[in-house]
């Protein structure tokens, strides 16, 4: 796949680190480990209004120093003096940023953060923002893996993994995001007795997600079939379920539950 020259290259410094040759260690020269990251950045071309978005916006929504190149120590995040004393939630890879907005508004008193690498998706949230007047939300515009690794320990009382990319041929499996790479340190940064949220239209990616999740300190805590086929009461639908539903496909809704520590 040829390299884009990024406008914004800070944004898109992971497609960067990854272009670079390997130097005889599993590093890259900013310290970063080498991960691999399957999936775009950029899609279509920006239009004036997103472009100033990020160039206005994105900046001031950051949760702090995340990237490698700005937090080399790895020095965990303030997110008391991000968002004081609210509780902090947590999306991974929030697409057009529907359901972020609308959790966010539906909970003024909670903080929460959003990962998303896709930089075109990013752009549609920041004018969703924009246009809501919200205030507390955080966005780091790239690979959760980072974010993770800055977060402290049992910091986040809720995550949300909603249609994440199901690679659906069996030899990309390993790419999805309900494995041990990814699930370990969503564990570790949930609090004990934290929800944890899927949502999926992807049977294989559904019995991925009940083998796996469990092996990494979650309980299902489904009781009747109605809790997985149900939507949650606070759910508004993202443009990725409407597709699935035009398409045919049918909504799977998994709750899981941190394990007491």
């Amino acid at each position: 796949m040829p390299q884009i020259a990024p406008k914004h290259p800070r944004r898109l410094q992971r497609r960067t680190h990854m272009a670079m040759p390997r130097v005889m260690n599993d590093r890259h020269p900013s310290g970063a480990p080498w991960r691999n990251f399957y999936g775009r950045f950029k899609g279509k071309t920006l239009r004036a209004s997103q472009e100033r978005y990020l160039d206005e916006d994105l900046a001031k929504l950051s949760p702090g120093p995340v990237n490698w190149d700005d937090n080399p120590d790895r020095t965990p995040l303030e997110l008391g003096a991000l968002f004081g004393k609210r509780d902090v939630w947590l999306e991974i890879g929030f697409g057009g940023g529907e359901h972020l907005v609308h959790q966010a508004q539906t909970y003024p008193d909670v903080g929460i953060i959003g990962a998303e690498p896709f930089i075109n998706g990013v752009a549609m949230l920041l004018g969703k923002v924009r246009e809501a007047g919200l205030e507390n939300l955080a966005i780091h515009p790239g690979d959760a893996r980072d974010l993770f690794d800055v977060l402290p320990d049992h910091s986040i009382s809720k995550g949300f993994l909603l249609y994440p990319d199901p690679w659906p041929k069996k030899r990309h499996h390993r790419r999805r995001f309900v494995t041990p790479e990814h699930l370990e340190p969503l564990a570790r940064v949930l609090k004990p007795g934290a929800e944890f949220r899927v949502a999926t239209d992807i049977p294989d990616y559904v019995r991925q997600t009940l083998t796996q999740v469990p092996r990494h300190g979650f309980t299902w805590v489904a009781e009747k079939c109605s809790d997985w086929r149900e939507p949650w009461h606070d759910w508004t639908r993202t443009r990725y379920e409407k597709k699935a539903l035009r398409e045919g496909r049918t909504p799977h809704y998994l709750t899981f539950r941190r394990d007491q520590a």
